[in-house]
């Protein structure tokens, strides 16, 4: 009887430990205001998940090769989405630093960090790299120069590059 109850519990559990390491079907808001869908960005490849905001000097540093990576390998299927976890009151400045500097990545807000908190941000930057078919498979917090290194490496792997 234990044996068969001890089953049930395994059973039953089973599925949500296998499914904590994927992401839901999230819906982001754009820079614009129109939508997306996290999943419509995964069904080209896999996807970066920069959490950032105008305060974060560290946040800025790094979104340099955020830009550079997103030009690299866009054509193989990767994209960066940078999620601002500005307040509204920041958007107008989120704006103008995304207007200056012409990234070519798409910019979303999170002011409640609601996207933050559902994938497990913990402070800025965060990033959260997530394979096609919406499986986490590396996840960074901070950013102190040369994590590019380690990051690209990542990228390449999620790629399936080698050289």
């Amino acid at each position: 009887m234990k044996k068969l109850t001890l089953l049930c519990v395994i059973v039953l559990t089973l599925p949500n430990l296998i499914g904590q390491n994927k992401v839901p079907n999230l819906k982001l808001k754009k820079l614009d205001g129109k939508s997306s869908l996290l999943h419509d960005y995964l069904e080209k490849g896999p996807v970066l998940v920069n959490f950032w905001a105008t305060w974060c000097a560290p946040c800025k540093k790094e979104m340099v090769y955020l830009d550079q990576f997103e030009k690299k390998y866009s054509k193989d299927g990767f994209t960066i989405l940078s999620i601002s976890t500005d307040s509204q009151k920041s958007l107008s400045q989120v704006r103008s630093y995304i207007r200056s500097k012409k990234y070519s990545f798409d910019v979303f807000l999170d002011p409640n960090s609601q996207i933050f908190k559902k994938l497990n941000g913990n402070l800025m930057p965060t990033n959260v790299l997530i394979d096609k078919g919406g499986k986490i498979i590396w996840r960074h917090y901070g950013y102190l120069p040369g994590d590019e290194m380690k990051m690209e490496k990542e990228i390449r792997s999620a790629l399936k590059k080698t050289s």
